[in-house]
């Protein structure tokens, strides 16, 4: 039987070992990992559990996926070809680079410290978007409404002097940018931090 090179190339090996010292990785280990679509959706999946999962389970779903079938209906030639792909050379990868935490004898895998890292990179459903577009929308509307009511003189808005709807109006968007600047800032310091770590 062959034996399956499971090892990082040189230059990439090099800088995932000059890079834990820092608890960091290089861009060129980030994109050597992400390249591969099966370690992504290693990635995907792992971040979809929150938790450790089997070699087994994450063998089937990725395979379910790349046959764009259900995990019952695949065949046992399907699930062995992605299970050992990810046992000899996806996972070894992954974990030596520090991206997950990789137990073969038991075959339990897990998010690690780095994987924040790639994260950011990947454009997965489980990340929240940023809707702040459907705020400022919604807040358009309502405060169109109200000020077209009041003055229109629609019972019970119509009593509020128009002047201070607009008032409100205007301080609930200024509310709404507020909220929307930290955010924002909050955001760009998560992501700076985790740019830091890249060499």
């Amino acid at each position: 039987m062959s034996s399956i090179d499971t090892s990082l190339p040189d230059e990439i090996a090099s800088s995932v070992s000059n890079s834990e010292d820092d608890g960091g990785l290089s861009k060129d280990v980030i994109f050597e990992l992400l390249k591969n679509r099966r370690r992504r959706e290693v990635l995907a999946y792992l971040l979809e559990a929150e938790d450790t999962v089997t070699l087994g389970e994450l063998a089937e779903q990725i395979a379910a996926w790349e046959n764009d079938t259900d995990v019952n209906a695949l065949s046992s030639d399907q699930r062995k070809r992605v299970y050992v792909a990810l046992y000899q050379t996806h996972l070894p990868k992954m974990d030596d680079a520090g991206i997950v935490e990789y137990d073969q004898d038991r075959g339990l895998i897990s998010l690690s410290d780095n994987a924040d890292l790639l994260m950011m990179y990947l454009d997965t459903d489980n990340h929240q978007q940023d809707r702040w577009d459907r705020w400022y929308a919604g807040l358009s509307v309502v405060g169109i409404a109200i000020v077209g009511a009041t003055m229109l003189g629609v019972p019970l808005v119509s009593t509020l002097p128009t002047v201070a709807v607009a008032g409100g109006v205007v301080l609930a968007f200024l509310g709404l940018s507020i909220a929307h600047t930290a955010t924002n800032r909050q955001r760009e310091q998560s992501v700076n931090g985790k740019l830091s770590r890249i060499d």
